[in-house]
C-alpha cells in the first residue's frame, strides 16, 4: 500500500515537472534553452531556414553619437584629398593632351625590380600650369604580348605636379599609360554632388496582397507626407523605406527593382567634363615604351601568402593572365582539396556572387540546392556531401539596385547574418562591398561597412579561428552613367574600406588594384580575373 502511494507521488511530481517545463518553454523558451546550457541557435540551419519571428539581438548597439563620429573622421579625411576646385570655364580645366609626363633619369635599358618614376606636370586647356592638384590619374605599364600588366603609384604634391611610380616587374617591352580619368575640377563636382541626394536611383516595390499586387516608391530617404513602411535594422539603425499601400501591411512587400531617376547634381558645363571623349584620356604620348632587362637580380624569397598579411602598392602584376602579389607568394592548391570540410559563406553584390559561379563550374561533385526563390538574385547553395563542402551566396542588404525584379523577402543585413554565425577554424566569411552604393552619399557606404566591421570584431573575439577575406570592388566600364557610377566614387570607397579594416586579422582581396593591371573596366570581370582571385584565396584559407 505505501509502495503504490509513493508511485502515485512520483507521477504527480513528474507530471507537475512536465507542466512547469512546458509552461516555461512557452512562455520564454530563451530562458529555458540557457538553463539546460543548449546552444541557442543551429547556424547551419539557418542557412536555409528562416525564422518566421524576428530575431533578438544579442549585441548591444553601438552608441548612435560614436558612429557619426567615426563617419565624420572618415568623411574628413577624405575631404582633405578632395578639396574643392574653381570651374570658372572648361579652358582652365586640367587638358591631357598639354599636360607632360617625363621620365626621370632616363636610360637604355632597366633592370627587373627597378622603380621606374615620372613627373607629370598638369596644365590647362591654354597651356598654362595648374596650381593645384586633385586630378584623379589611373597609371598602368603593360606588355600586351606577354599578357602581363600592373598598376602605378600617384604622389600628388598638390601643387599641379604628380609623381607616378612603376615597379618594373618582367623583362621585356613595356608601355607606359597614364590617363587623366577627370579632372581636379570634375573630381570636386563628383564630390560635391555625391553628397546632395539619395534621389539619384529610384525603387519600386511590390507588394502582394491575396490576389492582387500593388507597387510603391521606396528608398533610403523618403521625403513624403504619406504613411511609410520603415524596414529597420534596430541594433545598427539603418532603414529603407517604401510608401504604404492603402490597406495593405507593410510585411507584404515581396519583391523590388529599381531605376535611374532623371535627376542631376551638375550643372550643364560640369556635366560636359564627363562626355566620353573627356575621360580616361593618355598623358604619356609616343614616348611610352622602355625595355626592361634581367640584369641577372637576385629574386627575393617571399613567405606564403596569409590572412592578415599588409599588402604593397602596387599590390602585384598580372604575368600570362595570372595575378603575382608583390608581397607574398602564391603556391599551387587543389581546388577541391583546399574547399574539403569547409563551409565558405559569400556575402555581398554580384561581383562575389562570380566566385559561386566559378566553384560550381570547376568542381564538377558541386551539387546546387533548390532554395526556391527566383531571379538573378537568389540565394545560392551548393554542397558536396562526401567531402563536406558547403558554399553559399547571399546578397547583400538595401540598397541593391537592379532592372530586374527581385525578391526582398530573404534581404538580410551582413552583420546581423555575421552576428548568427557561430564560427570555427572551418568557417570562411567572404565579403564584397560597393557597386551598389556608388550613387549614394558616401556616408551610406561608410556606415555599412562601420557596422560589418563591428560585426566581424564580434565574431573574431567569440571565434578567433573563423577565417574572415574582404574583396574590394572593382573598376568598371568607363561610358557608365558617370554621375552615378564613376569610378572616382568607387575609389572613394577602397579608401574608406581600408582605412575601416586595417586592424582586423582578414585576408584582403585587392580587386581594384587587380583589375587596373589587367586593364579589365567591366563589372563583371572575365574568369582569368576571377580565377586570379579565388587563387590568392585558397592560399589564405589552406
Amino acid at each position: 500500500m505505501k509502495t503504490m502511494t509513493n508511485r502515485k507521488s512520483l507521477w504527480v511530481l513528474l507530471f507537475i515537472v512536465i507542466f512547469w517545463v512546458s509552461f516555461t518553454a512557452f512562455r520564454n523558451p530563451t530562458k529555458l534553452w540557457t538553463m539546460f546550457k543548449l546552444p541557442m541557435s543551429f547556424n547551419r540551419w539557418n542557412l536555409v531556414m528562416k525564422s518566421s519571428c524576428p530575431a533578438v539581438s544579442q549585441n548591444p548597439p553601438v552608441s548612435p553619437k560614436e558612429t557619426e563620429l567615426r563617419i565624420r573622421e572618415i568623411l574628413e579625411k577624405l575631404d582633405k584629398q578632395i578639396p574643392p576646385r574653381p570651374f570658372t570655364h572648361l579652358n582652365y580645366t586640367t587638358s591631357a593632351t598639354h599636360s607632360t609626363a617625363t621620365i626621370l633619369n632616363p636610360r637604355d635599358t632597366y633592370c627587373v625590380g627597378d622603380q621606374l618614376d615620372i613627373l607629370v606636370e598638369a596644365r590647362d586647356h591654354l597651356g598654362n600650369k595648374k596650381g593645384y592638384g586633385g586630378d584623379f590619374l589611373r597609371t598602368r605599364m603593360s606588355s600586351p604580348a606577354l599578357k602581363a600588366g600592373a598598376s602605378g603609384k600617384v604622389k600628388d604634391y598638390n601643387n599641379g605636379t604628380y609623381l607616378i611610380s612603376f615597379t618594373l616587374f618582367w623583362e621585356g617591352p613595356v608601355s607606359l599609360s597614364i590617363l587623366l580619368m577627370h579632372p581636379s575640377e570634375g573630381v570636386s563636382a563628383l564630390w560635391r554632388a555625391r553628397k546632395q541626394g539619395y534621389d539619384r536611383v529610384i525603387f519600386s516595390g511590390q507588394f502582394v496582397s491575396g490576389a492582387s499586387q500593388v507597387h510603391t516608391e521606396c528608398a533610403l530617404v523618403l521625403n513624403s507626407s504619406v504613411e511609410l513602411c520603415q524596414y529597420l535594422d534596430a541594433q545598427d539603425q539603418e532603414a529603407f523605406y517604401c510608401v504604404k499601400p492603402p490597406n495593405v501591411p507593410c510585411a507584404a512587400l515581396t519583391h523590388m527593382h529599381s531605376k535611374n531617376k532623371e535627376v542631376s547634381y551638375l550643372s550643364q558645363q560640369e556635366r560636359s567634363l564627363f562626355e566620353r571623349s573627356n575621360i580616361a584620356v593618355e598623358i604619356m604620348g609616343k614616348s611610352n615604351m622602355i625595355s626592361v632587362s634581367k640584369c641577372n637580380k637576385a629574386v627575393p624569397v617571399k613567405e606564403k601568402c596569409k590572412l592578415g598579411m599588409v599588402s604593397a602598392i602596387p599590390s602585384g602584376h598580372v604575368w600570362k593572365n595570372t595575378w603575382i602579389p608583390a608581397s607574398c607568394s602564391l603556391a599551387p592548391i587543389k581546388m577541391k582539396d583546399c574547399l574539403s570540410g569547409k563551409f565558405i559563406h559569400l556575402m555581398g553584390d554580384s561581383t562575389i556572387r562570380q566566385w559561386m559561379e566559378y566553384f560550381k563550374s570547376k568542381v564538377n561533385t558541386l551539387r546546387s540546392v533548390d532554395l526556391h526563390e527566383t531571379g538573378r538574385l537568389q540565394h545560392q547553395l551548393a554542397v558536396d556531401l562526401d567531402e563536406k563542402i558547403s558554399i553559399q551566396w547571399q546578397k547583400h542588404g538595401y540598397p541593391l539596385i537592379g532592372s530586374l525584379v527581385y525578391s526582398v523577402k530573404e534581404i538580410e543585413n551582413i552583420a546581423r547574418i555575421i552576428d548568427r554565425t557561430g564560427g570555427e577554424k572551418n568557417t570562411v566569411i567572404v565579403i564584397s562591398l560597393g557597386q551598389h552604393f556608388r550613387p549614394f552619399p558616401i556616408d551610406v557606404f561608410i556606415r555599412r561597412t562601420l557596422n560589418v566591421h563591428r560585426a566581424l570584431q564580434r565574431l573574431l573575439l567569440r571565434s578567433p579561428d573563423t577565417m574572415v577575406v574582404l574583396k574590394t570592388e572593382n573598376i568598371r566600364e568607363l561610358n557608365s552613367d558617370v554621375e552615378r557610377f564613376s569610378d572616382f566614387h568607387g575609389y572613394t570607397q577602397y579608401l574608406a574600406l581600408k582605412d575601416i579594416f586595417q586592424d582586423l586579422n582578414v585576408g584582403i582581396i585587392d580587386a581594384w588594384d587587380m583589375t587596373v593591371a589587367y586593364g579589365i573596366n567591366n563589372v563583371h570581370p572575365p574568369e582569368d580575373v576571377v580565377r586570379s582571385q579565388i587563387n590568392i584565396f585558397l592560399n589564405y584559407i589552406c
